[in-house]
């Protein structure tokens, strides 16, 4: 009962945090999401430091993602209009990690450029991508909306939701066994179907997109978001480990809790892109 309620209060404190940081205005959900990406690279380094045996810096490679995401927050939303220039010093940290492995004899090259790539591209780009989607609706001489950003977590957790209480209830074919054993085929359509009338709801009070679009953008969701958390899921049992960390009592690491995130963001971008949003 005690874990049951850490894990309620958690989650609460989390859901409350994340959306009142998004709907209150572009400097809090940028301070919010730095963070984010701040921690969830550090989680990733130490883990694979920690299981794979890399030797790279975790610092710079936390500095790193840090400044992609500040860099991308101020191209799209603080009038910067030299772009090479913000990114500049972020090139200049991917070179040195590089250059640095010349001169490390014990290290091993190849896994250290792997995995510090992986903590760029897997983690900390898809969170800076965030920055664009929150374009998306932004009134005249505004840059900044909350709204695709607020409803890329809504899908998340309606899908969420939906597939565990479906999967609880009728779930039978396991979706993949070997990764993820309670996920089943039952519970990805209950979540889908969940998360696509969230779509047609939010198609009645949001006309930047029509009732098809939203429900195309949900579907997208739940496809991307899926498979993100099979992702981790993957990495987790190759490293045999059940939570990325444990900063969130009774929800695991932020990795834990960006996991689907992390593939819907840039699919959802390519899909808003398609259909001209973007």
């Amino acid at each position: 009962m005690k874990k049951f309620l850490t894990r309620v209060a958690t989650g609460a404190i989390f859901a409350i945090t994340l959306l009142a940081s998004i709907l209150y205005s572009k400097v809090s959900f940028g301070a919010l999401f730095l963070l984010v990406t701040l921690l969830s690279v550090n989680e990733f380094c130490s883990i694979v430091k920690r299981y794979k045996g890399t030797t790279f810096s975790t610092w710079l490679a936390v500095l790193g993602g840090g400044y992609l995401y500040f860099a991308t927050f101020m191209v799209f939303h603080g009038a910067i209009e030299n772009t090479m220039a913000i990114y500049s010093p972020y090139i200049a940290v991917v070179a040195y990690i590089f250059i640095r492995q010349l001169f490390d004899t014990e290290s091993k090259p190849l896994d250290n450029y792997a995995y510090f790539a992986l903590s760029q591209i897997y983690v900390a780009a898809p969170l800076a991508l965030l920055n664009i989607l929150a374009t998306g609706g932004a009134e005249a001489g505004n840059t900044y909306s909350w709204l695709l950003p607020i409803t890329i977590f809504l899908f998340i957790w309606c899908n969420d939701t939906g597939a565990f209480f479906v999967g609880c209830t009728i779930g039978k074919h396991k979706m993949f066994e070997r990764v993820s054993p309670k996920k089943t085929w039952e519970g990805f359509i209950g979540g889908a179907v969940v998360a696509i009338i969230a779509g047609v709801v939010m198609s009645r009070f949001f006309d930047i997109m029509n009732i098809w679009q939203w429900a195309g953008m949900a579907a997208v969701v739940v496809m991307a978001g899926t498979l993100g958390d099979l992702v981790e899921s993957s990495m987790k049992r190759e490293m045999e480990i059940k939570d990325s960390s444990n900063i969130l009592p009774g929800h695991g690491g932020m990795l834990d809790r960006f996991d689907s995130t992390l593939l819907a963001i840039p699919c959802v971008l390519i899909y808003l892109n398609l259909i001209g949003i973007l």
